[in-house]
């Protein structure tokens, strides 16, 4: 009953800032929906130069293909020979590709064309899916240019793509940047609490109420743990409502993974609250840490590729085992029983990182 009253203070102390407010729960909102929009692998309108020195019908085929796809923005068609890397040096296009009549032996003119395409490598992750984009384009073409000709190749590939066959980025960054948002609250408002408290000098008044150091952790952990389901309730309803990503998996079970990240999260931001002496002090540890998480989280970039030797930094991260289960539960609707060791190591963490928040609470408190 007593932690009720520490908790209503800590509602309280966090409404009564109604700036904060707007940051807690309309912020998160606003920038999911942003973020969906920017934070997407998908490569579209790469700027591009085409050169035609090509005779043939093959090469106006495949350039009317280009222009008609929203891959590629032609912003430019040349029938004479360019210097391509001059073009590519003014920076206003991302590749160059070159039609060029071939011819056999007997210098009589093939059907299809010579094709060169002259990346800039400067992006080397936009160029390389550029091309595959085009060879993709040209294949295609040939393929079907066969098949009018009544001819079939001897082998013919068929790919099938589960969970996400639209490959859109939206349904693989959105629920990842639900568990960010749910990071960033939940971690600043943990490391502002306490040390909210030695600014004010309101800590020693809780110090010597009737409240234990166990019943004063809590009564700062919950009201923040409350706001986090909150906001994580909404950054779903968002993905689901406004960017149509189903949920295929048990909702409950997604809860109860947030809560465990919550615990560990929380009591990370509270650690940080009880050494930090000053509220900056304690925003620039949660900023640095934030962005060690962020990064080794697997929402930007797979944790595949980060060098052997630093793969115990993604397993210490709690951030990359909740966006692994929460993708797990939005785009393959799995169950309990193809994630449990990742909550199982979750709520290792979980455990650990209280276990050593709590000792040095009781040792904060016992000054």
């Amino acid at each position: 009953m007593r932690i009720f009253y520490l908790v209503k203070k800590e509602f309280i102390e966090i409404f009564r800032q109604k700036e904060l407010l707007t940051l807690l729960f309309i912020a998160p909102i606003i920038q999911i929906i942003i973020l969906g929009y920017i934070v997407k692998t998908d490569v579209e309108n790469i700027p591009i130069e085409i050169i035609n020195l090509s005779k043939s019908k093959t090469s106006y085929r495949i350039i009317n293909r280009i222009k008609n796809t929203p891959l590629f923005n032609v912003k430019h068609i040349s029938y004479k020979n360019r210097d391509s890397i001059n073009t590519l040096k003014e920076g206003n296009v991302k590749a160059v590709i070159t039609f060029r009549d071939s011819f056999d032996k007997n210098r009589a003119m093939l059907k299809y064309p010579e094709i060169q395409i002259l990346m800039d490598g400067t992006d080397s992750n936009t160029s390389s899916i550029a091309a595959g984009y085009f060879n993709g384009i040209s294949k295609k073409y040939i393929l079907t240019d066969i098949e009018k000709m009544d001819k079939k190749l001897s082998i013919k590939n068929k790919t099938l793509i589960r969970f996400n066959p639209a490959l859109k980025s939206i349904n693989y960054m959105g629920p990842g940047i639900v568990a960010l948002l749910l990071t960033i609250v939940s971690l600043f408002l943990a490391s502002a609490s306490i040390v909210r408290e030695k600014e004010q000098q309101t800590m020693d008044t809780l110090l010597i109420s009737r409240l234990t150091s166990i019943e004063i952790y809590i009564g700062k952990a919950l009201p923040i743990a409350i706001i986090g389901i909150i906001n994580m309730s909404f950054g779903i309803s968002v993905v689901m409502i406004w960017f149509k990503i189903p949920i295929r998996g048990n909702l409950f079970i997604l809860l109860i993974s947030a809560i465990i990240f919550l615990y560990a999260i929380l009591s990370y931001g509270l650690l940080i609250s009880t050494i930090a002496s000053t509220k900056q002090q304690a925003l620039f540890f949660s900023w640095f840490s934030m962005i060690t998480f962020i990064l080794l989280s697997g929402l930007f970039t797979p944790t595949e590729n980060i060098p052997s030797n630093l793969q115990f930094l993604v397993k210490i991260n709690p951030l990359s085992y909740l966006i692994k289960i929460i993708r797990e539960i939005f785009l393959k609707g799995n169950g309990i029983e193809y994630f449990y060791k990742d909550l199982l190591c979750l709520s290792f963490i979980a455990i650990l990182v209280i276990s050593i928040s709590i000792l040095n609470f009781k040792r904060f408190t016992s000054k």
